[in-house]
């Protein structure tokens, strides 16, 4: 996935999963413009992984292999904590 073709990216974050959405649509919505190329490749690497592994990683239950992965799992958990609750 092109890491520009914003419409797929925002339709590949949409998980059907409340606990998901929560955590990653807002980081899309408010964060994801501001990042880095290489931050955007690995939010989009994020996105192909399992359901449940991202579930497990957004809630601590567990972390990703890849460093890559682990750091923007980590950003995400960040920038949300900062941002706050958002309506989606």
């Amino acid at each position: 996935m092109d890491i520009h073709d914003k419409s797929r990216i925002h339709w590949a974050c949409r998980r059907g999963m409340l606990e998901l959405d929560v955590a990653i649509m807002p980081f899309f919505k408010y964060e994801y413009d501001s990042l880095s190329d290489s931050d955007k490749t690995a939010f989009v690497a994020l996105l192909k992984a399992d359901d449940p592994d991202l579930f497990n990683w957004m809630m601590n239950h567990g972390e990703p292999a890849d460093p890559e992965l682990k750091r923007i799992v980590q950003l995400i958990q960040q920038r949300n904590r900062e941002r706050g609750p958002v309506a989606l």
